[in-house]
């Protein structure tokens, strides 16, 4: 694999002046929520037009900073990706697929008209952070070390055209459980708005999505439901995703459907994973429409047996019910299914190296 040495580039370390103690660190990893607390450290990697990718550091987690001009600020160039690092059953420090992270974030920087990065590039910006911050990841049950790179476009200009230059940032943040309910299930809305449009940025992942899916997400939780569900653009018919997360269906013949990628869903890695895994299981998947009358019907008539949503942050999450403008459904008996648990515990086994990895899934760091 390529590294930032046959790039002709190295890493330049810089010494944090004032790391966290070990007694504040301890107290954070006890009960670290979701996305509040952050590790010491941050990478970051520079590109310029003509010049490419150069200056790769990595030293204290600090502000940004960033001409008032920045287009990032004003035509909002920028992408993102999330992934974990865990620690192993051997005690070792692992990654999970980092491989299609790089991919997808490159897939997402096409799309956004940004420079792609070497994915060798991306994966070793990780490895580096990890390593670094190793005594930040948690050792609860399922706790782990939430990684989030991400690019910036930084270029000062108003004018609508790519810019000439980008920031990479890698940093990183340990985690807890995503939904803060505690229930068994989460609960959904359907949501009026749309999330994307064919010809859109539904199958990028960048901040825009996410900024418009917040007034949704904030009406269901009003609503006192966990998440939203959107359904397609065209005839507001077809189940797409919910906020941030993929969904499964399961049949009581044992079959499973999963919304089919046309351009206006994200590409989930764990839905990618799932998919692998429930097929290894000898089940029949189908990636195909699935609409929501249809969830409605087959839910309220028993076809219906389980749906869970899945994405990196939440894992494998249970919906036990819907909720919309034509009143409220629930699913199976309205908690974790039997299937929904058996492939969210091999996911996690083998994310934590308590099952082979058959696939080339793990990527240990040592």
């Amino acid at each position: 694999m390529a590294t930032l040495a046959d790039a002709g580039l190295t890493f330049t370390s810089l010494p944090h002046p004032s790391p966290t103690g070990a007694d504040q660190r301890a107290a954070i990893l006890a009960n670290p929520g979701f996305g509040t607390n952050f590790s010491d450290h941050m990478v970051v990697i520079e590109w310029t037009e003509g010049q490419g990718w150069h200056d790769a550091v990595i030293g204290p987690r600090q502000p940004i900073a960033l001409d008032p001009a920045a287009s990032v600020l004003h035509y909002a160039q920028e992408i993102f990706e999330g992934l974990k690092a865990y620690k192993q059953a051997d005690g070792s420090i692992a990654l999970f697929r980092p491989e299609a992270n790089a991919a997808r974030f490159n897939r997402s920087a096409e799309r956004l008209a940004m420079p792609e990065l070497p994915e060798a590039l991306f994966v070793e910006s990780i490895e580096r952070l990890v390593q670094a911050d190793r005594d930040w990841i948690p050792e609860a049950e399922g706790a782990s070390l939430y990684l989030r790179p991400f690019m910036i476009a930084t270029e000062a200009f108003l004018g609508v055209r790519p810019a000439k230059q980008y920031k990479f940032i890698v940093i990183a943040s340990p985690a807890g459980n995503y939904f803060k309910s505690g229930a068994p299930a989460v609960s959904i809305w359907v949501s009026d708005y749309t999330r994307a449009a064919p010809g859109g940025t539904g199958a990028a992942k960048c901040g825009g999505n996410y900024a418009a899916s917040l007034v949704p997400q904030g009406e269901a939780i009003a609503r006192g439901h966990d998440q939203v569900v959107f359904l397609d653009a065209a005839e507001h018919k077809w189940i797409e995703e919910l906020g941030g997360m993929n969904l499964y269906f399961v049949f009581d013949d044992g079959t499973l459907l999963t919304p089919e990628l046309t351009g206006t869903i994200l590409p989930g890695i764990t839905r990618d994973s799932l998919l692998t895994l429930a097929r290894e299981e000898g089940l029949t998947v189908t990636e195909g429409r699935y609409s929501i009358d249809q969830w409605r019907e087959d839910a309220q008539s028993g076809r219906l047996v389980e749906t869970f949503a899945c994405g990196t942050a939440a894992v494998v999450t249970p919906v036990g019910k819907v909720s919309g403008r034509d009143g409220e459904f629930t699913v199976g008996s309205g908690g974790p299914g039997q299937l929904t648990q058996k492939l969210k515990s091999r996911l996690v086994a083998i994310q934590r190296g308590q099952e082979a990895d058959t696939h080339g899934w793990i990527r240990k760091i040592g």
